[in-house]
């Protein structure tokens, strides 16, 4: 595919809406509190038996965090009580315990600590976590492997670091959002530059294959001149891939962002500039657009997939492992195995009430229709590659797709006259100017947003800008 990019604040302005992020399709808004414990285990046991030699994915949510970032969405749990992590790595224990039987010897290829914030845990728990972790599954021993952490700067030092890869991980990811110091006080995150360039730096001494940052565009006292001097800072020390992510703000549905003054936060024009500065910074610097935020650097194993045609998007983000069960662990985590997702219990007093009963955490869920498969593949090939061959979908699905997206294709016309994509008579190709609203475009094939379903609030979805 064409990995170019083309900037239209216009396109943007005419197309911004409310959506999904397809992190998976259909979204978590469609889980069913029927589909339980016992379901999920039917199923995982049923998948293992189809396909034994398929890969797996681990995904560990540690939900503590030691203060709260006003900006955040994430399921976090605010304390400065480090002790309450001794119990939860003894539920994740026995969790491990639970869904290890259910998928024999299969191979951990991709295994992913995410938050809160994982580095919370000292580091003989992460060393005993990740000791569990192979006791209890067959976990990837090779550099193919795909080990990542997330990690908050202020809580680690260069000893945490390198324990990080003594242990295993090989791919590290740090929030940094903007380096200005009046942000930073307006969203409660102090974290100095020189902090985190110096991770970074250890970070590659200690052998991590990629490093990844994030950054946020839209956050309140932001302003061209200094997020550009943030740009540059991340620019010189190139990281693997850079995630810029729109500031979302919702307080209606999380509570920490009433923190934020809203009379702070940037007009519309103004994060439009602030995006189109990321853009040209980045490229620019010869980075490339993935896609939904996503740059990374043309060597970078996301943009070798994404153009070979095997880049993969789960509940993680972006991926190059796209045959793997996803399995989560931990209090809120989603998981995806055979043709179904999954989720635990979001109230931690709940959460270890079942595992002491012996029972997996798994209260919603859904099991997907031969529609939602073929829809998607759709989404996802849209999402990844900005391409759909309709005879690639005929021969895999055993259908017509002229005939059964006969409706979506003339939804498509608005984006054919505004230049953001092509119809030939076997595809639909994404133009550079319509990759940043591919999102846009997958929603037409979003079932779930037909009339019929119209009851689902828009306002649980960030806006596509």
């Amino acid at each position: 595919m064409e990995q170019r990019l083309e900037f239209s604040a216009d396109l943007l302005k005419k197309y911004d809406q409310t959506g999904p992020r397809y992190t998976s399709y259909p979204t978590a808004l469609q889980f069913d509190t029927n589909f339980e414990q016992q379901t999920y285990s039917e199923i995982a046991k049923q998948a293992s038996a189809n396909h034994p030699n398929r890969a797996l994915s681990l995904y560990f949510h540690i939900p503590f965090c030691d203060t709260i970032c006003y900006y955040c969405g994430c399921s976090k749990i605010v304390t400065r009580d480090h002790s309450r992590a001794a119990p939860y790595l003894e539920y994740l224990n026995k969790e491990l315990q639970l869904q290890a039987p259910l998928f024999g010897k299969r191979k951990v290829t991709q295994l992913h600590w995410g938050g809160g914030t994982p580095t919370f845990l000292d580091n003989q728990q992460i060393t005993e976590l990740m000791e569990m972790t192979a006791a209890a599954f067959n976990l990837e021993q090779s550099d193919e492997r795909e080990f990542s952490i997330e990690i908050d700067p202020r809580s680690v030092d260069k000893e945490k670091v390198s324990l990080l890869a003594k242990v295993g991980f090989n791919r590290l990811s740090m929030g940094v959002q903007d380096f200005d110091p009046a942000v930073q006080k307006a969203v409660n995150r102090i974290q100095s530059k020189e902090e985190t360039l110096e991770i970074i730096e250890h970070a590659r001494l200690s052998g991590f294959k990629s490093i990844s940052v994030d950054l946020i565009y839209g956050l309140p006292k932001q302003n061209l001149a200094s997020f550009g001097q943030t740009l540059d800072s991340i620019i010189d020390v190139r990281p693997d891939r850079v995630a810029v992510y729109n500031y979302a703000h919702m307080p209606h549905l999380f509570k920490t962002q009433r923190g934020i003054h809203e009379d702070e936060l940037p007009s519309s024009d103004t994060k439009l500039k602030l995006l189109s500065l990321t853009i040209e910074k980045l490229t620019q610097a010869g980075y490339l657009y993935i896609g939904m935020d996503h740059f990374s650097l043309p060597e970078d194993e996301l943009a070798i997939a994404q153009k070979q045609g095997t880049l993969h998007r789960n509940f993680q983000g972006y991926s190059t492992h796209a045959e793997c069960d996803l399995i989560g662990l931990g209090l809120t985590s989603i998981g995806k195995v055979g043709n179904s997702y999954s989720q635990n219990k979001k109230d931690i007093e709940e959460y270890y009430a079942m595992l002491d009963q012996n029972q997996l955490t798994v209260f919603r869920g859904m099991k997907l229709t031969d529609d939602d498969i073929l829809r998607r593949h759709i989404i996802n090939e849209l999402m990844c590659h900005s391409y759909i061959s309709y005879s690639e979908v005929n021969d895999r699905y055993g259908i017509q797709f002229n005939q059964y997206f006969k409706d979506e294709l003339t939804q498509l016309e608005s984006f054919i006259e505004d230049g953001l994509l092509h119809l030939s008579d076997d595809s639909i190709q994404i133009t550079p100017a319509g990759r940043m609203l591919t999102r846009n475009v997958a929603m037409v094939f979003d079932a779930y947003l037909k009339p019929k379903h119209l009851e689902i609030s828009t306002n649980r979805y960030s806006r596509l800008i």
